[in-house]
């Protein structure tokens, strides 16, 4: 079976790249893997305030991948697989990546305007060549009939 591992956020290209896996799972029979990412805090605060920080930015990922995980099963009619990682957003992603060797595809949407955004430009740059899958990158930009189409 075919597994799209998205990582999801609250920018556009997130959605865009979940809408573009969502689809590619459904024509090939295959899954959709969903990594919500919670950054590691800058700063540390005393240690109760920390935790609480930590939590409600867990909490915050968590709410924001089961309502993408709701609408991906509203409309294929099959549930993702869903993790909430905490930790630096590439090594996370790259530590996924090795450890599920079922993944086929690492599907990242990149930003309609600026920079691509900060995953885009770790895998699509210097270590494009030692992904152990193939990297799709959906252009931010599309609307929802152009993903539908070219999926």
């Amino acid at each position: 079976m075919r597994v799209y591992l998205v990582i999801m956020d609250e920018t556009p290209e997130a959605r865009v790249a979940l809408r573009f896996a969502s689809r590619r799972a459904a024509k090939t029979q295959g899954a959709v893997h969903i990594i919500a990412l919670v950054p590691k805090q800058q700063f540390v605060a005393f240690g109760g305030v920390q935790a609480t920080i930590e939590e409600e930015a867990k909490s915050r990922a968590e709410v924001l991948v089961m309502a993408a995980a709701g609408n991906l099963l509203q409309e294929s009619g099959r549930m993702p697989t869903i993790s909430v990682k905490v930790g630096d957003g590439a090594k996370v992603v790259a530590d996924y990546l090795a450890e599920h060797g079922e993944v086929a595809a690492l599907v990242l949407g990149a930003a309609a305007e600026g920079t691509p955004g900060p995953l885009v430009s770790h895998f699509a740059g210097q270590r494009a060549g030692q992904l152990p899958c193939p990297l799709m990158l959906v252009p931010g930009g599309l609307s929802d009939e152009q993903i539908d189409a070219l999926s």
